[in-house]
């Protein structure tokens, strides 16, 4: 069996990754990447605070004085601050915490287990279940919170340029250089960057500001970067996916930042070529998102729109694949969007992050996201409401942009819509919404959720994902939230269509055999196949067919497993407190009563709460009529 996975994973990830994970092990064994890392490293100092002022190249905003866009004084963005200046930090973009204002930064608020700061990065583990989830570590750390406290200063004209400065100082003396769990990973240290610009930029005028700061800020920026650049391969060929995508782009844009380290012009010159290439490959043709995940996929959007709009100012536009593939992954999540809320469906891995919060808006509304970068390609807004404006206004102004800023407005399609390269297949008709998930993966799978069926009716999700709740967590939860039962999908004896393997690895992907919409007078009807449960039987592949009413809101499906005979199988449903009504003639015609399930439903990550669903026993075939109430 061993033998087995091991090919199966080498078939799957390709030679590339196998030899890097390979390398990887060897060079963290042997103390190699305690070399290219080093702790207690001779400080870099490069420009003083007054030269700096004085020759600061642009960021995608200017400094407090500057700015002139429209200031508002908003009860819960006074409230959010309230709390953050008392201690709090909201966690994942939902759950408050109060850690306190002498927290040590090293220690996970949700476990209380306390990491050892004397330790290597390379010698941190990350998936120690007694440690916790290190995730909660890294929350603060990025420094989100941070522009809550800015945007709270520019619209009620106040100063607290000390508190963030404060904030930045405690962390550099808590977090020495490649040591602990804030060096673990390149993708929070790039954050981190980013973050700390815009508090460099908004308070460049500070006196809280002060050269001792700008000191060990520069030293901590040099470090960071070099870190990033000399880990580069571990996103670029172990992970790939968004941590690629923002790792490049730090280096890339390290120059138009930081022209005053020497390093930063190989740094960006290297950074550009990766990023072009992460964003061709990461992001298929029709705009579909390598990850299989909406949340995963926004965080790609708001890297686009910072990316974009810092080249853009600075006169040296990314390559047409860039902007092309920006463009259609706009399309394809607008799409997707319930113009009630601006919630999509909660689909794929979902751990809360919003990189750049810079509105009022909930963390499930993408509106304010992709209003910006419709914003910065088209030079037109889809939203005019101020709470969904913001956030544009703090990356982008319409001064000095490239011809490649040209795009179409964009419109809501209506009807069937099939994205083929990454596997969705929605419909949107009157008041409801139909989003089926039938893929054939060259890359690796989130979820194990092939002939997925989500449905929305006035904005609400009335049939849909369980969610992800935590990366780190009991093999029970998992299993579930990644696995075929927390999805409206068909298992096999109560097996996931793919084996499980550690973290974040799937063996034996399902893989789509085809997937199409054809119309009807009086329905939609979807048709798609996969081959999936070959680890029980390779020859096993299930069938589904969605008929979608034109008339009222009914859903017939049908689905038939091959090759799987004497073999239980279910047909599930999660649908928590709406009121469906369920009709189920399974393989000769004969009516099945749903059996009730455990159930969660995780609408941010880290929260579980429990939901309702229904499982159809079957053999062969079965054909359920939902019909909603």
């Amino acid at each position: 069996m061993k033998i087995s996975l091991a090919l199966q994973l080498l078939q799957n990830m390709g030679i590339r990754y196998v030899s890097y994970r390979v390398q990887h092990e060897f060079e963290k064994r042997f103390g190699i990447l305690k070399k290219k890392h080093p702790i207690n490293p001779p400080l870099k100092s490069f420009i003083t605070l007054d030269a700096w002022r004085k020759n600061t190249s642009s960021f995608v905003i200017a400094e407090r004085e500057l700015l002139t866009f429209p200031k508002e004084k908003k009860t819960p963005l006074k409230d959010k601050f309230k709390r953050i200046s008392n201690g709090e930090i909201c966690f994942f973009s939902h759950e408050w915490k109060n850690i306190g204002l002498d927290y040590d930064w090293i220690t996970n608020p949700d476990s209380g287990y306390r990491y050892d700061v004397s330790k290597h990065w390379s010698e941190i583990s990350d998936l120690n279940p007694s440690n916790g989830d290190i995730k909660y570590v890294w929350e603060k750390s990025r420094f989100s919170y941070l522009l809550t406290v800015i945007r709270y200063d520019y619209h009620f004209e106040e100063d607290h340029a000390e508190f963030v400065f404060s904030e930045i100082e405690s962390w550099i003396a808590a977090n020495p250089i490649n040591q602990g769990p804030n060096w673990r990973c390149s993708q929070e240290i790039s954050l981190r960057i980013f973050n700390w610009c815009y508090a460099l930029t908004f308070y460049k005028n500070s006196e809280a500001l002060t050269e001792e700061r700008w000191l060990k800020i520069q030293h901590v920026i040099y470090w960071s970067l070099h870190h990033v650049y000399h880990h580069i391969n571990f996103s670029r060929i172990a992970v790939r996916n968004n941590h690629a995508i923002t790792e490049t782009l730090v280096l890339t844009l390290s120059e138009l930042l930081f022209p005053f380290i020497p390093e930063t012009k190989k740094w960006a010159n290297k950074g550009r070529a990766w990023f072009e290439k992460e964003i061709a490959y990461q992001i298929y043709e029709d705009g579909t998102f390598l990850q299989f995940s909406m949340n995963y996929h926004r965080v790609v959007i708001q890297l686009l729109s910072l990316g974009i709009s810092l080249t853009e100012k600075h006169h040296v536009p990314f390559s047409n694949t860039v902007y092309d593939r920006a463009y259609k992954s706009l399309d394809f999540l607008y799409q997707c969007l319930q113009e009630e809320n601006g919630f999509l469906p909660n689909y794929g891995a979902n751990d809360g992050a919003l990189f750049f919060p810079l509105s009022e808006t909930l963390y499930r509304d993408y509106r304010p996201q992709l209003n910006t970068l419709h914003f910065i390609l088209t030079k037109k807004k889809l939203y005019e409401t101020a709470d969904l404006v913001e956030d544009a206004l703090w990356l982008f102004s319409e001064d000095k942009i490239s011809n490649k800023v040209n795009r179409a407005v964009l419109t809501k399609k209506y009807g069937a819509t099939s994205y083929n390269i990454g596997g969705y297949f929605i419909l949107r008709v009157k008041d409801s919404f139909s989003f089926i998930r039938c893929g054939k993966y060259k890359d690796r799978p989130s979820h194990a959720d092939n002939l997925h069926l989500d449905i929305w009716i006035k904005g609400e999700n009335v049939l849909r994902d369980s969610g992800t709740y935590k990366y780190n967590t009991d093999k029970k939860y998992l299993d579930y939230f990644t696995g075929s039962t927390g999805h409206n999908t068909v298992t096999v004896e109560d097996h996931s269509q793919m084996l499980k393997g550690s973290r974040f690895i799937w063996f034996y992907w399902s893989q789509a055999l085809f997937g199409k919409w054809e119309e009807t007078e009086n329905s939609f009807v979807f048709t798609g196949k996969i081959s999936a449960f070959r680890f029980i039987n390779p020859k096993i592949a299930h069938s589904r067919k969605v008929t979608v009413s034109k008339i009222q809101k009914e859903w017939v499906i049908d689905d038939i497993v091959e090759h799987a005979n004497g073999l239980l199988k279910k047909q599930i449903w999660h649908f928590d407190d709406f009121e469906w009504e369920f009709k189920s003639l399974a393989d000769q015609n004969i009516a099945v009563e749903g059996e009730i399930i455990t159930s969660f439903n995780s609408s941010f990550y880290g929260q579980k709460v429990n939901g309702k669903a229904l499982a159809f026993s079957f053999d062969n075939k079965i054909s359920t009529t939902l019909k909603y109430k």
